[in-house]
């Protein structure tokens, strides 16, 4: 017999919506593991938020919703709030009812920003990993590390000469008018972008174009290539070297030797020299193209160096995932402190993308 097309509309429902996401579902084992970390901020945020007044979105809401636009490649606030409107996996991951009122897209906005007060991306990726589960997972003696172009939210026409004032976009061209820069000498020593006066220009390599944009460097351990730690700077010569010991620095302080592997553009003398300085052995790829490395036989001729020169490049799939699933390649916001922000709050969503596998066989 065939079925009817016609459906009545229902006018209440009884079924739960715990029960309407199947049990195998793999944000299951990942909200989990976010509201383990989040239970940890919860000291943090309090003091981020005042006794008196209205209640605002709550910051747990907030930050499972910001992980839920990173694992699906939701490009605005604005679609990541119409996909809570009717999508009940999504309701049921940030922790809203059936029946509960999705905010606007710029009331969320306005509630995130309230957590780059805190520190609270880079504060979440360390709870992540603080979680007992988690932390058997980690190598507290081989690391990698490796930086990666971020793309700033400004065109090349806002890249004008200091002192020159803000585009009004007045002008025969409206409010994208034309513009040659045929001839013209930019430098970051004269020009700034009107638009991110943080982004700087920069070139990748020789022959390529230059770019407004930031630098994100990731600390990654090599048991099971999970990012430890992040630091998003301005692009210069030395940015990736002088991350890079930042963040070793604090995993240094034992007795036993840590190793570090990097790609050629870390060989330079002063940096492996003070790594060693650290107790931090240089695991670092030997850049031999006319010139002399830093690296010599004291290091490669140890098996270890190897095994760190192969691991390492398991980084470029954390900043893959980074650049295209969670939308960072170009960012949308603006300023050093906010991209640095979503750059480690990126990194944790990777990590709890990939925990789920990792731990179906630690007890």
């Amino acid at each position: 017999m065939r079925g009817t097309d016609k459906r009545l509309g229902e006018l209440f429902s009884y079924v739960d919506l715990e029960k309407r996401v199947r049990p195998d579902h793999p944000l299951r084992a990942i909200r989990e593991m976010a509201n383990g970390a989040l239970a940890l901020l919860s000291g943090d945020f309090a003091t981020l938020y005042s006794g008196l007044g209205r209640p605002s979105i709550a910051p747990e809401l907030l930050l499972r919703a910001m992980l839920l636009q990173a694992f699906y490649s939701i490009r605005s606030e604005r679609q990541l709030m119409d996909r809570l409107e009717f999508d009940l996996l999504f309701r049921w991951f940030v922790g809203l009812g059936v029946d509960d009122p999705v905010w606007d897209h710029s009331t969320f906005s306005k509630n995130r920003d309230r957590l780059l007060e805190g520190d609270i991306a880079a504060k979440f990726l360390a709870a992540v990993l603080s979680q007992p589960r988690v932390k058997r997972l980690l190598s507290s003696e081989h690391f990698s590390v490796d930086g990666t172009l971020i793309e700033a939210w400004a065109s090349m026409k806002s890249f004008k000469p200091k002192g020159s004032g803000k585009d009004d976009g007045g002008g025969d061209g409206g409010r994208n008018a034309p513009a040659d820069f045929r001839g013209e000498k930019r430098s970051n020593e004269t020009h700034e972008s009107a638009t991110d006066p943080d982004a700087r220009l920069y070139r990748k390599g020789p022959g390529m174009e230059a770019k407004l944009c930031f630098i994100g460097h990731g600390l990654m351990e090599n048991r099971s290539g999970l990012i430890v730690d992040t630091r998003l700077t301005r692009v210069s010569g030395h940015a990736e070297r002088l991350a890079a010991l930042d963040m070793i620095e604090p995993l240094a302080d034992r007795p036993k030797a840590i190793t570090l592997g990097a790609d050629r553009g870390y060989d330079a003398a002063d940096f492996v020299e003070e790594l060693r300085t650290l107790n931090v052995r240089p695991h670092v790829a030997q850049n031999t193209s006319r010139r002399r490395s830093a690296i010599d036989g004291r290091t490669t001729r140890h098996p270890g160096y190897a095994a760190s020169q192969r691991i390492r490049k398991r980084i470029e799939e954390a900043f893959g995932w980074i650049k295209t699933v969670a939308g960072l390649r170009k960012t949308k916001l603006r300023g050093l402190d906010k991209v640095d922000w979503a750059f480690a709050f990126t990194a944790a969503a990777y990590n709890l993308m990939r925990l789920p596998k990792l731990l179906e066989d630690v007890p």
